[in-house]
């Protein structure tokens, strides 16, 4: 399906390191050109979303996918239109539905305030999972885990219903925390199975106790079925907060590890024997933003990449240049990332979203190229689509580009010399 199925319009052509590019807004063109604008290295602009549009309201927190859909181009992503402009009563988070890779939008559930508490720094690191045929979605906030439904036409949010999980104790924390005794500890990472069956769940925030809960789905009368909670698992060994969770093979229903990164490291827990391990090569202090495990192990930290050496082994990227700093064009391998994805049609092929932009690799990590025409900002999601376009998103907003078409390619002009 690809972007075929896309309405465009061009604005304003950019000059950007000397290569003519345009930005192109969702606004009505052909699908033909939708397709021309991107091979001919246009980046594209989504407008789609649902909500305000004010500051980070079009930002992408994160992506899911239905495991149970034939079709790699549709999506689910979600976000929150939370910005000050806004107010109160209007702020809402949103699931939204793409058919064509993120080129368009349909909103699919409004979560009104019940659901999410703005005041303490929702719209960055909230998860999200899809039910086969996204029959229902799980959605992690500040309130904790919830369960939450495709709103009928008309509605004005979407039903949705809690998930049993950990309360704050009426013993002090470690840490003082903006919530009382008998309040839902903050959900955030999860992590579900292919089939819909079983369930993890990442609790804590900046309160030194994180916890991860398992989940089974018990079947209901005429209901996609409830979540029972199986308790905590083991705590993992570490005090800070949970920022990441792949399973091994996220194709399996049965998955052997579950893969953590929290905001010092890399924890691998065997769901087998219920055993932590540490995975080994990264470094000290690495905030694990992201990761993917298509042909093993990537890891975007807060210092740098980190790629698959063997089982449970990762070592970090440093003969790779990036831009560290853009006021002084400095570079170096040191580079805050927040996500990577490997194109798995094309396993050579790599991106990665960081603080100064999106880069991406065509040789499986050697080299890498910064993505013009994007705006100066810094970018936190990044995914491949199955044409080899990459679906990019930060604060300044979301953007399809194709780094990897031939008009993007580098070219060399030949100067003729003059005849006297």
């Amino acid at each position: 399906m690809g972007l075929r199925h896309a309405g465009w319009a061009v604005l304003l052509g950019l000059v950007v390191g000397g290569a003519a590019r345009s930005v192109a807004q969702s606004q009505g063109v052909s699908p033909n050109d939708v397709v021309a604008n991107l091979e001919q290295c246009r980046v594209h602009k989504v407008t789609e979303f649902p909500g305000s549009h004010k500051f980070g309201s079009d930002y992408v927190e994160t992506i899911a996918t239905d495991p149970a859909a034939a079709d790699a181009d549709t999506i689910y992503g979600l976000t929150a239109d939370l910005s000050d402009a806004v107010p109160w009563a209007e702020r809402a988070m949103y699931i939204s539905k793409s058919v064509d890779g993120g080129a368009t939008w349909v909103e699919v559930a409004r979560l009104n305030g019940r659901y999410f508490d703005a005041a303490l720094g929702e719209g960055i690191f909230n998860g999200l999972a899809v039910a086969p045929g996204a029959t229902y979605f799980v959605v992690t906030t500040q309130r904790g885990a919830f369960q939450v439904f495709p709103q009928t036409p008309g509605a004005a949010a979407a039903i949705a219903r809690a998930i049993p999980g950990p309360r704050v104790p009426d013993t002090p924390p470690k840490v003082h925390i903006a919530k009382r005794p008998g309040e839902p500890v903050r959900a955030n990472v999860v992590a579900m199975t292919p089939d819909g069956k079983h369930m993890i769940v990442g609790y804590g925030y900046f309160d030194l106790e994180p916890k991860l809960h398992a989940y089974h789905l018990v079947a209901e009368a005429g209901g996609p079925g409830v979540w029972v909670d199986d308790g905590p698992l083991p705590a993992p060994p570490t005090e800070m907060d949970l920022l990441s969770a792949e399973f091994d093979d996220p194709a399996k229903a049965e998955p052997g590890f579950l893969y953590l990164g929290t905001g010092d490291q890399v924890y691998l827990l065997n769901l087998r024997t219920k055993h932590w391990s540490r995975l080994e090569g990264v470094g000290p202090d690495s905030a694990i933003h992201g990761m993917s495990v298509v042909g093993g192990l990537h890891l975007a930290a807060c210092w740098g990449i980190y790629y698959p050496t063997g089982p449970g082994m990762v070592r970090r990227v440093l003969n790779a240049s990036f831009l560290l700093h853009r006021s002084t064009d400095e570079t170096g391998s040191n580079l805050r990332t927040y996500s990577i994805d490997v194109d798995a049609l094309r396993p050579e092929r790599e991106v990665v979203s960081s603080l100064t932009g999106i880069y991406t690799s065509g040789d499986a990590g050697r080299t890498w190229t910064r993505v013009s025409g994007l705006p100066e900002e810094e970018f936190r999601t990044a995914r491949f689509n199955p044409d080899g376009s990459v679906l990019v998103s930060g604060i300044a907003g979301t953007f399809l580009v194709n780094p990897f078409s031939d008009a993007c390619a580098p070219k060399l002009k030949r100067r003729v010399r003059a005849r006297r």
